[in-house]
């Protein structure tokens, strides 16, 4: 199976409404959404699955420095390799945004059933808990 199909069908996150009832989402969108679940989930939070998630919360009110940025990559990249079997990593690199008090987490990974390289791009804000 390649295309879309391959990568995955189910319920869009956040849960929404689309035009026929809950909103879908497949291929690229899904895996998308799930990296995006993985990213924002601190381990502990699921009952049934206490180490999933990247633990980058734990960085929230962390100087905003290279040291940091480069905590923020590893735990990416780690939560990633563990938890999303659909993508290879291939880099993970977070910089410093100084006006917003973030990191910007850049992660580039190739899609393994279709060879397809992507770049997501995921912010994290160190003055907000949320």
């Amino acid at each position: 199976m390649n295309g879309p199909e391959a990568l995955g069908r189910g319920l869009a996150q956040p849960l929404h409404v689309g035009v026929a009832g809950l909103a879908e989402a497949t291929g690229v969108a899904k895996v998308e959404e799930s990296i995006r679940v993985i990213l924002g989930t601190q381990p502990g939070e699921r009952l049934m699955r206490p180490q999933f998630g990247a633990n980058l919360r734990s960085l929230v009110f962390a100087p905003n420095n290279s040291a940091t940025a480069g905590l923020a990559a590893h735990y990416v990249r780690e939560a990633l390799n563990r938890w999303e079997p659909r993508i290879e990593v291939l880099d993970v690199v977070a910089e410093n945004d100084q006006t917003a008090a973030a990191l910007v987490i850049n992660v580039h990974y190739r899609l393994r059933a279709t060879a397809q390289e992507q770049v997501l791009t995921y912010p994290l804000a160190l003055d907000d808990p949320r």
